[in-house]
């Protein structure tokens, strides 16, 4: 049986918990053997590191040792998948450089804060995102730097700049993958709270996500 490690904590603004426990039961149903943890220090159990197919990550901020930073891209860099949402994945441990360069990006700013836009899927033929069509959320419009690199499968545009009119026309990505050494990496900016999943195209892009990611 497949079997992936979920780790959740940092800001409870992101509703880290709530989150994890809404979607663990979809990789369950994936039959996938899931293992919940609220310490950064499961990524320091090497025995248990090597034999998962999936780390599902919710840390927005906080900060992680060199240890375990050390051990979790290792970790991914060997084959094992990562995948994550929101600032659990992308606006965690904001001093780390390495780790960024693993996601692939970093959230930077939300104009406007909760607001509503358009996600557009622009890769229609990717099995993360085939058979999608663009839809409309209600939540945080998520501005980030992102890598090159990452094979974007969706993006959104910021037609109002609210307290950043500067931005207004800036294509964003909200949707990629990428690799890390024989690691795949799949990120979703969609997620804010649980209550984001409640939109179908969004609960949909990570249950997929996930499912690519998992060696």
């Amino acid at each position: 049986m497949k079997k992936a490690l979920m780790v959740w904590g940092g800001w409870d603004g992101h509703e880290p918990r709530q989150c994890v426990e809404l979607l663990a039961p979809v990789l369950k149903h994936e039959g996938f053997d899931v293992e919940i943890s609220t310490t950064l220090d499961a990524y320091l159990d090497e025995a248990r590191m090597k034999s998962l197919s999936l780390i599902v990550q919710c840390w927005t901020m906080g900060t992680i040792t060199k240890e375990q930073e050390k051990a979790l891209l290792a970790t991914v860099k060997s084959g094992v998948g990562m995948a994550g949402w929101h600032g659990g994945m992308c606006d965690a441990f904001r001093q780390n450089c390495d780790y960024q360069f693993m996601t692939g990006g970093q959230w930077v700013a939300h104009p406007g804060g909760i607001v509503d836009y358009t996600v557009n899927i622009t890769n229609k033929t990717d099995p993360i995102t085939r058979g999608l069509n663009d839809f409309k959320m209600h939540s945080e419009h998520y501005y980030m730097h992102t890598d090159p690199g990452n094979e974007v499968l969706a993006t959104t545009t910021f037609t109002e700049g609210f307290d950043a009119p500067w931005v207004v026309g800036a294509v964003m990505p909200q949707v990629w993958k990428r690799k890390w050494g024989a690691g795949r990496i799949f990120y979703s900016a969609l997620g804010h709270t649980a209550v984001d999943f409640e939109t179908p195209e969004v609960k949909e892009i990570m249950r997929r996500g996930m499912l690519w990611a998992a060696r």
